[in-house]
């Protein structure tokens, strides 16, 4: 992970003082013991780093922290059980050591945030189409931006990959004072419910969050759609933002609208009533025109090559952040028609094919509903679709995401996804539950197999669409990770079938 070239090194005593920690080191040696950085992974340890070591589901983080000293770091950071488990370095014990990773990391870095015009999109979809959106928009506009999110980590023209959608809160700091040292201006991300509930936010400040909808998924961590509309909420604070941007078309965007204690700006795709909507949008195959009128007035036309109602709403909260971050509108209507949207999301495939081939990230049934609407607005042709679900998640949303794709696809193609350490046989049976598969349908448990059936089956003006893993390079099965991209996998098919 990345590190600002300049930082100023803090005390133990400091940092225990921070976060109201206890220690049963004397105070002055305290003051002795100097960190010159945070780090929750030893992988990512430099010399003269606070170790912070967490509870997780499997291991305690205090088990490596023998492999943590030997890569430089001076002291530990831990809840008492990991306390117990650590000998051989100073520690420093706190009651919730991710919450205190969070406030320390802020603090540390002098709250590079807030030094930012940072912007946090949240949502069960769209969240990596609008961020990219927005990050495009800055950076046409002539303005450098930081972008963090699903696919990539973007520090102005740098680009570094990500392992999650919202960093863990350490490194988050550390990238925010890497873009402000470097002279960056704006950062916008992705903010996952489960960064909100794991704390990884805790310290950060953002001058707009926004809310793109709600829809069924990561129940196996939430439990509830309650509790995952609350999980979502909590970004919507002032302890977190300034401002809020909701797609009130959403039922949870509009109660959202209604309770949360921040200003609000308001988005929906036709009601004139909110402050950001569409007048007008004329679809074609190629994308759309589009009129879009904003606060006080505002009037943007222009025309986009994005594709359904989905990507219009996640452009149009794209517009009303960079229009609040201070981009002249008339900037940004000239800057639609360049914008191409997120890797993986409606990614077209083009090899000279005689029918259109696309791939989604679409994982929650709703978003597979979405794009497979899309797909019809785009062909008069069949929809040939493939998708399987995900092992060791919400298997509540299984038969949910199989009937979507059975009432959306002319085709439906039922297939593996990254089982993990499921058999991805047990998946596919709960996919398909209460469906009759009947032919042209099929069960092909082979991701590959299954999308060269689909581009075999398609014909002249069809359209071809890999669901549920986008921009993703591999294929977890049984705890092993393949070399699996839908992607190329789609454009073998096609170079075969030629």
């Amino acid at each position: 992970m990345l590190r600002p070239l300049t930082s100023s090194p803090k005390s133990l005593a400091a940092i225990c003082k921070v976060i109201d920690a206890s220690t049963k080191i004397d105070h002055n040696d305290l003051s002795l013991i100097v960190v010159s950085g945070i780090s929750q992974s030893t992988e990512s340890i430099y010399e003269g780093d606070l170790f912070i070591a967490l509870p997780g589901e499997k291991f305690h983080g205090a088990q490596f922290a023998s492999d943590a000293k030997a890569k430089g770091a001076v002291a530990v950071l831990t809840d008492t059980a990991g306390a117990a488990m650590i000998s051989d370095l100073p520690v420093i014990v706190t009651t919730n050591p991710r919450r205190a990773a969070g406030i320390i990391s802020a603090w540390f870095y002098s709250e590079p945030m807030r030094d930012l015009y940072s912007v946090g999109v949240t949502g069960t979809n769209g969240k990596t189409t609008v961020t990219t959106l927005l990050y495009q928009i800055m950076s046409l506009a002539g303005r450098e931006s930081g972008l963090i999110g699903t696919v990539e980590t973007r520090i102005g023209s740098e680009t570094l990959p990500s392992k999650r959608t919202t960093p863990e809160s350490t490194d988050l700091a550390s990238l925010s004072a890497v873009m402000r040292e470097r002279h960056i201006r704006n950062l916008v991300m992705e903010v996952s419910s489960h960064a909100i509930m794991l704390e990884r936010i805790r310290g950060s400040h953002f001058a707009v969050v926004g809310f793109t909808n709600l829809s069924q998924d990561h129940l196996d961590f939430h439990k509830t759609m309650e509790d995952y509309f609350l999980a979502k909420s909590k970004l919507f604070t002032f302890e977190y933002a300034d401002l809020a941007v909701i797609n009130i078309d959403d039922i949870y965007g509009e109660r959202l609208s209604k309770s949360t204690e921040l200003a609000v700006v308001t988005l929906s795709r036709f009601n004139p009533q909110s402050d950001w909507h569409f007048t007008s949008i004329i679809s074609d195959y190629v994308g759309a025109a589009i009129a879009i009128r904003g606060s006080g007035g505002i009037l943007i036309e222009a025309k986009t090559c994005l594709h359904g109602g989905f990507n219009y709403d996640n452009l149009l909260m794209a517009v009303a952040i960079a229009v609040e971050s201070g981009i002249d509108p008339i900037d940004i209507a000239a800057i639609i028609p360049r914008l191409t949207g997120a890797t993986g999301r409606l990614e077209a495939v083009r090899l000279g094919q005689n029918f259109t081939a696309l791939v989604d990230y679409a994982h929650s049934p709703d978003a597979v509903a979405r794009v497979l609407e899309t797909a019809h607005e785009i062909t008069d042709g069949n929809v040939i679709a493939v998708l399987g679900c995900g092992g060791d998640r919400d298997t509540t949303k299984r038969a949910l995401m199989g009937k979507a794709l059975f009432e959306g696809a002319d085709i439906a193609i039922f297939t593996s996804d990254n089982p993990r350490s499921e058999d991805p046989d047990d998946i596919l049976v709960q996919m398909v539950l209460d469906l009759k598969i009947t032919l042209p349908n099929e069960i092909i448990p082979d991701r590959a197999a299954a999308i060269r059936l689909a581009v075999n089956s398609a014909h002249d003006g069809d359209v071809v669409i890999v669901l549920g893993k986008g921009h993703e390079k591999g294929q977890e099965i049984a705890g092993v990770i393949h070399d699996f991209d839908d992607r190329i996998e789609l454009a073998k098919a096609i170079e075969d079938k030629k």
